[in-house]
C-alpha cells in the first residue's frame, strides 16, 4: 500500500487577503492507495509533485534492461578461440546487442562481463542501482583439467580454502563451466574387476597409471564441496551450443541487474505495478473506509468484486467481523463463518457461496498471531 498523507487543502496557504472564505472551507481527507500510477514512482509526503519526477524517470531510464545491455562488454580471451565449437559462441554474442571483445585475460580460456559507467549527469542514481566495477568470470575447463582439479578437493581433510583453477585474488566473481565431462566420464571410465565402481582415468596407458582415480561419488562430492564451501557454481554442459545459450542468457541477466536494484532500493517498490492512481479518500468523519474495507478484501487471492461485495455488505468494517469471530464458540465455527454468505450472481443466475476456503483464509488473517503463517494453501 502507498503512503498515507494528508492531501493539502487548495489556497490555504496563500497570501494575505485572497485565502478561502470562512464556511467553505474543504474537508480535510487523506488518500489511501493500493500503488501509484503505473510507470510512476512512489513519492514521499510531503515532497513537491514535480521535485524528482524527472530525475527518477532518467535514472530508470538509463538503468533499463536494453541501455545497460548496450553498456555491457564481454571480453573473450584468445584461447577460447581455439576450440572449433567457439564460432558458436561469437556468433550467439553477436546478436545481443552488447559489445564484445577479444582480449588477453588474467585467466587463459576465460569470458569476463563488466559495465562501464551510466551517464555523469544521472548523479541521482543510487548506488544500490549503479553496475560499474561489477566483474564476472566464466572460465572454461576442459574435462581432464576439472577431474585433476576435483582429485585434489577430495584428498583435502579440511573444507577448501581455495580452488584449484582460480588465483584467490581475483577480484571478479567467478564461475566454473565445463563442456563435455559426462560424454568424457562415460568413455573413459571402466568397470574394475570385481566390483561395479568406475573410476577415472582408465588403467590402461602408461599415463593412466600414473594418475589419482576418481570414482562417481568423488566427483559428485567435489561439486557439493565447491559449491557449499568455495561458493562457486559449476556450469557442466554438453556441447558448445548449449555453452552459447547458458551464456546469452546470463549477459541479459546481468542487464536485467541494474534496473531490479533501483526498483528494489524504492520505498515501497513492491506497489509499482499498480493501476490505480487517484486511491481511496477517507475523510475524518470515516467516509470511504467502507471502499478500504472492500479493497482490502479484494487483495485475497481469487475473490471478485461480488464477493467482497457480499463479505463488505454482512460486515461493513473489521472490527465487526472480528468481533462475530470471537464470539464463536468452536474453532470449526470461526473458521466456516463467512463460508454461507451469498453471492450475487449476474444475469439473474442462482447466487453462489462465499465458500469455505475464503472464509478460513479471512480468519486466519484477522486473528493469527503468527506473521509467518501461509494463508492460500493452493499457492
Amino acid at each position: 500500500m502507498a503512503e498515507v498523507g494528508p492531501e493539502r487543502v487548495p489556497g490555504s496557504h496563500r497570501g494575505r487577503g485572497r485565502g478561502p472564505r470562512l464556511g467553505h472551507r474543504r474537508p480535510q481527507t487523506w488518500e489511501i492507495s493500493d500503488s501509484d500510477a503505473e510507470g510512476a514512482p512512489a513519492r514521499e509526503v510531503g515532497t513537491p509533485a514535480r521535485s524528482s519526477v524527472g530525475e527518477r524517470r532518467a535514472a530508470a531510464k538509463a538503468l533499463r534492461a536494453d541501455q545497460v545491455l548496450e553498456r555491457l562488454v564481454v571480453c573473450v580471451d584468445p584461447a577460447v578461440l581455439e576450440d572449433a565449437g567457439s564460432d558458436i559462441l561469437m556468433e550467439a554474442l553477436g546478436t545481443l546487442g552488447c559489445e564484445c571483445r577479444i582480449e588477453p585475460q588474467h585467466q587463459a580460456r576465460s569470458l569476463q562481463w563488466s559495465v562501464v559507467r551510466p551517464d555523469p549527469a544521472l548523479s541521482n542514481v543510487p548506488q544500490e542501482g549503479k553496475a560499474e566495477n561489477e566483474q564476472e568470470q566464466l572460465l572454461l575447463l576442459e574435462p581432464q583439467e576439472f577431474l585433476q582439479g576435483a582429485v585434489q578437493l577430495t584428498q583435502m581433510t579440511d573444507p577448501p580454502c581455495s580452488v584449484p583453477w582460480l588465483s584467490p585474488e581475483s577480484p571478479t566473481r567467478s564461475h566454473l563451466a565445463v563442456i563435455g565431462l559426462d560424454a568424457y566420464l562415460w568413455y573413459h571410465l571402466q568397470p574394475q574387476r570385481g566390483g561395479s565402481q568406475k573410476t577415472w582415468p582408465p588403467k590402461k596407458s602408461e599415463e593412466a597409471q600414473a594418475r589419482v582415480a576418481i570414482s562417481w561419488s568423488e566427483v559428485e562430492e567435489a561439486l557439493v564441496l565447491l559449491q557449499l564451501h568455495a561458493n562457486l557454481d559449476v556450469l557442466l554442459v554438453a556441447s558448445w551450443r548449449e555453452l552459447s545459450q547458458y551464456v546469452c542468457a546470463f549477459t541479459k541477466a546481468l542487464a536485467q541487474l541494474p534496473s531490479k536494484r533501483f526498483r528494489d532500493s524504492q520505498a515501497f517498490s513492491f506497489c509499482t505495478a499498480g493501476h490505480w492512481a487517484s486511491g481511496q479518500q477517507v475523510t475524518r468523519d470515516g467516509s470511504g473506509l467502507r471502499g478500504v474495507w472492500w479493497r482490502q478484501i479484494r487483495q485475497f487471492n481469487r475473490v471478485s468484486p461480488a464477493v467482497a461485495d457480499a463479505v463488505v455488505t454482512a460486515f461493513p468494517s473489521p472490527r465487526l467481523l472480528q468481533q462475530a469471530l470471537l464470539d464463536c464458540s468452536t474453532e470449526q465455527e470461526r473458521l466456516s463463518l463467512l463460508a454461507d454468505l451469498p453471492v450475487k450472481a449476474p444475469g439473474g443466475k442462482q447466487p453462489r457461496r462465499v465458500g469455505p476456503d475464503l472464509s478460513r483464509r479471512i480468519c486466519i488473517f484477522l486473528t493469527t498471531t503468527n506473521p509467518d503463517i501461509l494463508l492460500d494453501l493452493s499457492s
